[in-house]
Formats: C-alpha cells, structure tokens, sequence
C-alpha cells in the first residue's frame, strides 16, 4: 500500500537557527572552560537587533557579546544591508541559575534538572538509522550552505528551507514525490537560479529517489530576497522537530539548544537516541522508539517505554529487560556515558541533531553484546511460556 511521509529542513541562516547556535556557541565557550557549567541560554534575534537571556552558573570568564558576533559572522551575516549582521546591537540579560534548581542537581546523587519525558527513535530505512525523508531534508540545506561556502552559487545568502515528500510501498521507502526549497538569495534572474539550484542542489543530494514524475517547487512564491532575522523574528528552541525526526519519532516537547546537560530535556533525548539506534543495529527491530521521563531532583527515571510498531524480531519484554541491564539513565551516569561535558554543541545545531557522524549518542558500540544476550533471554522467555 502507497503512503507519504514528508520532512522540513531549515539552514543555519535561518533565523530561528541563528539563536540556536548563538545559545549553544555561549554553552561550549562555558564548557571549554569550566566543564561543570550551568547554562541556559535562551537567544530572539530580529532586525538588527538580538537578545541573550538566561541562566548561567559557571567559573568561565566569557565574554558573550563577543561570542554571538563571532558566530554571527561564522553562518554568513557579515553584509549590514542584509538588515542583521555582526554588527548588529546585541543586548545580554545573564543570571545565575535559581538556587531552588541547584540543589537538586548538585545533590550527591545528581537528580533531573527539571520533570518532563523524552523520546529517542532509530529505523533501518538509511544507514545513518534515521528516516529517509529528515535525511535527504537536511541534505538539501547543508547542501545550500556548501554551495554557498565554496563559491559554487556566490548568489545564495544564509537563509533557506527545504521539505521532501518520499512515497512508500509499506515500511519500504520507493522515490521523493515532492521537494521543496526555498533559497534565500541576491538580486538575480529568478528562472536562473532555479536552474541552478537544481543541478547544483537537489539532483546530488536526491540522486535516485529523483524521477520524472517528482513534483519540484523552488522559491514557489518568486522572490525570496528578504531573509534572516531582518524578516523574521528568531528564537532558541522554535525547530525542536526539524532537531529531532521531523515527527516520525514523537516529541516530549522540551528544546536542546542552550542547556547544558544537567537538563534532561537535552541528555535524556541523546540517550533515547543512543538507546533506539543500538537497538535497530543490533537487528532486534526495524524501527525502535524509546520514552523516558523524570521528576525534577530524583536521578532514577520514572519510566522507560519501548515501541517497536510491531517490527521486533524478540519479545518486547526481552528489550525492555536488556535496555535496563546495559544502559544506565541517571542523569549522572548519562553524561557520563556519553561524554556531554564537552563543548561539542554547537555542532548540534544546523541539520538537526541526530545521525551525524562523530556524535556520541551515533555510537553503536552496545550492538553486538544486545544481540548476543537477546539470543540467550529469548530462550529464557520462551523456556518460561512453555
């Protein structure tokens, strides 16, 4: 049977993106410096203007202004009449972090920086364990950045969307039905640059899932000349789908960007990550999402919940058991695992924050041993239903 998924994607000029990665370049800066840092940052950057705001605890000596103009400059707004640049005004609202939180996460047993649930997601339809339509979404606009970087299409400037519809036949994905992008550009012949942005962007990066009959819409409106903060209003945590599985895997609602990993709105989703993908590659499911969720102050989860969609290949209770055997999710032991001290954020930011290469929760380091002991607790479930 026919169905359709589609997937967005939005550059790191994307003027929700921009205060992603000026929250996140804050939180490394803290880290790189003083590891144990308590940071939540939240950024609204507009026409010529940004605001930093939050809560940080730390021994760093950082200079934030400084910082949000340096990657200001480093995703490409460096021309004023862009109308926001690195030159724009920048206003920083900086506290420490409520003591009422601290205390909390600062007890023997590290407990949750906040309540709230988490979700993490892995499907075998692309090597990188994620679903092919956020996969091939996030390959057009780090494809728009390239070309943009190395010269390729001098005409393009930071901003930008795209969104791909993939047709399946069941679980198995067959072409793109539908592609849409949106490039934020110079003055230019609009007809040329949609030549152009069709030979040089979506025919590399959709390859064979492109055909005669997939529906192509670039700058379906024309002219998309006005971009950036200086035609819409930014602000940290607004694209935690387009972040995650662009809703193939369900949200638990809480934003990444700007938290270091005391908040498990953050480290708990890159262990549900970590956990699913182990999962899916050690072959016990096709697809595999994982819940999580927490009380503010307490380091043991409330609950773990497992949903294969009936792709599983060993009893669900089998994986449950497995997930608490091998993976640890107190906070502590989170960061721990997987190394989030670490200024490594701001990596995160653009084309989303799973599947990337290098990142620690991609690790399928846990595969071979939950396949081999799957084997053996298969034997014992059965032993016992006998």
């Amino acid at each position: 049977m026919k169905r359709y998924f589609s997937s967005e994607s939005v550059t790191e000029g994307h003027p929700d993106k921009v205060c992603d990665a000026l929250s996140d370049a804050i939180l490394d800066a803290c880290l790189a410096q003083d590891p144990e840092s308590r940071v939540a940052v939240e950024t609204l950057a507009t026409a010529n203007f940004c605001c930093i705001a939050g809560e940080i605890t730390t021994k760093a000596n950082v200079d934030f202004e400084q910082v949000a103009r340096l990657k200001i400059r480093e995703i490409g707004y460096t021309d004023q009449n862009l109308g926001f640049s690195d030159k724009a005004e920048i206003l920083v609202k900086i506290h420490k972090q409520s003591p009422d939180i601290s205390q909390g996460v600062e007890a023997k047993e590290q407990g949750a920086g906040d309540q709230g649930l988490m979700f993490g997601y892995a499907t075998n339809e692309t090597k990188q364990l994620m679903p092919l339509p956020i996969v091939l979404a996030h390959g057009l606009t780090s494809r728009l950045a390239e070309v943009r970087r190395n010269g390729t299409m001098p005409e393009v400037l930071p901003d930008g969307k795209s969104q791909v519809t993939v047709e399946y036949d069941g679980r198995l994905p067959k072409r793109a039905s539908a592609v849409v992008v949106s490039v934020h550009h110079k003055e230019c012949d609009i007809e040329h640059l949609r030549e152009r942005v069709l030979n040089n962007v979506i025919k590399p990066v959709l390859g064979k899932w492109l055909d005669k009959d997939t529906k192509v819409f670039i700058n379906a409106t024309g002219r998309f000349a006005l971009g950036g903060p200086a035609a819409d209003t930014g602000v940290t945590g607004r694209k935690i789908i387009v972040d995650t599985y662009r809703g193939r895997g369900r949200h638990g609602g809480g934003a990444f960007s700007g938290k270091d990993p005391s908040k498990v709105d953050r480290s708990a989703a890159y262990m549900a990550r970590y956990i699913a993908k182990n999962i899916v590659a050690a072959g016990l499911a096709d697809e595999c999402e994982i819940q999580v969720a927490y009380c503010i102050g307490i380091a043991d989860p409330m609950n773990i919940h497992v949903n294969c969609f009936g792709t599983n290949k060993v009893p669900a209770e089998a994986i449950e058991v497995l997930i608490r055997k091998n993976f640890n999710l107190r906070p502590s032991a989170i960061i721990k695992e997987l190394g989030l001290k670490a200024p490594i954020y701001s990596k995160t930011v653009a084309y989303g924050h799973f599947g990337k290469e290098g990142m620690p929760w991609e690790m399928t380091n846990k595969a071979n041993i939950l396949r081999e002991e799957a084997s053996n607790l298969t034997r014992d479930i059965g032993a016992q239903r006998q």
